[in-house]
């Protein structure tokens, strides 16, 4: 293994379910703004041009809540980790993480620190699979790494 080994990660079923989800979101808001036509039910008022545009609207802003799920991604090379999970990124040095889990039944991995904390790496869901099997065995690979760079000193 090479010292500038890059490893970059990212889901890939979660990404296709929200992308797939947000123009549905879009779409069914779009469609329930050209029915808000003509009086309201009790019919005190009628539906404006403006009421259909704000439901639109508000299918955007539902479908742009539905792409923070797209977010996560990790990135490792021989100096350290970075994650970027839905809320929140942190860098990290190798010499703060004590091990990569990946327990079963688990959602996710995570990252175990020296201090005992552990850090979700969403990028990485058991959902995927085999791609996350294979990014938690590279991830480990360059902790492995870095630990044997460590004891040669």
């Amino acid at each position: 293994m090479s010292q500038t080994e890059l490893i970059r990660l990212r889901p890939r079923r979660i990404r296709l379910v929200c992308w797939v989800s947000a123009v549905l979101l879009v779409v069914v808001f779009a469609v329930i703004a050209t029915t808000l036509t003509g009086p309201t039910g009790n019919g005190y008022g009628t539906f404006q041009r403006g009421d259909q545009l704000a439901m639109i609207g508000l299918g955007v802003l539902f479908a742009l809540g539905v792409l923070l799920f797209t977010r996560p991604r990790v990135e490792a090379d021989a100096r350290g980790v970075r994650v970027r999970n839905v809320i929140g990124s942190y860098e990290l040095p190798w010499d703060v993480v004590r091990g990569i889990r990946f327990d079963r039944g688990a959602p996710w991995a995570a990252l175990e620190l020296h201090d005992d904390d552990l850090l979700p790496v969403v990028a990485l869901q058991a959902a995927d699979e085999q791609l996350a099997v294979d990014g938690v065995r590279a991830l480990r690979r360059l902790h492995q790494a870095h630990l044997a760079t460590l004891a040669g000193r």
